[in-house]
């Protein structure tokens, strides 16, 4: 009697163990501590691979280096209920010196960001690259409380589970602090 159960059982299991990968993401790699996207008062272009989406973000800032940021990223593939990605494309520039909000336009999520610093307002300007998946993204968007509460502070955001994406990000601009 025990075999027939470990038999019906041991299949279940390895079905419920399988899809754990769905529902929490492991540490993530963002290679080595000195492999930025970025160096400072450079611009940058990052991509993750194709039906991957920006899981995790991290950034250090140094004021000595043009009140300017080092920035990292890491790519999970999105979860299969989305299906695969349709389109994708870069949304609208954010200006250097402003206050900006936004989000990826037409269900999009995070894919990709590039930015330009600009020395004359010691800021960056943004774009996202946005893909939009086969079926909808089924969410409630809310801003996270997981940002530097202070423009000079570190920043190490991660994804912790599937169905929770970035799909935009809002900024401060004081023409005091840069």
């Amino acid at each position: 009697m025990d075999l027939v159960l470990l038999c019906v059982f041991l299949p279940l299991v390895t079905v419920a163990w399988g899809q754990y990968g769905d529902y929490y993401y492991g540490p993530y790699n963002y290679g080595d501590n000195d492999e930025w996207v970025n160096v400072y008062r450079q611009g940058f272009n990052f991509q993750c691979p194709h039906g991957q989406v920006i899981v995790a973000i991290r950034s250090v800032f140094n004021k000595k280096e043009g009140s300017d940021r080092l920035w990292n990223y890491a790519c999970m593939p999105a979860a299969q209920s989305l299906g695969e990605p349709t389109e994708c494309w870069w949304e609208e520039i954010n200006r250097a010196g402003t206050e900006w909000y936004q989000t990826c336009s037409n269900n999009g999520l995070v894919a990709g960001f590039q930015s330009q610093y600009f020395p004359s307002v010691l800021d960056r300007e943004w774009q996202f690259y946005c893909c939009r998946y086969s079926r909808r993204c089924p969410y409630s968007c809310w801003l996270t409380t997981e940002y530097p509460g202070h423009y000079g502070e570190d920043m190490d955001m991660m994804m912790y589970t599937y169905d929770h994406y970035i799909r935009g990000a809002t900024t401060t601009f004081s023409a005091v602090d840069r």
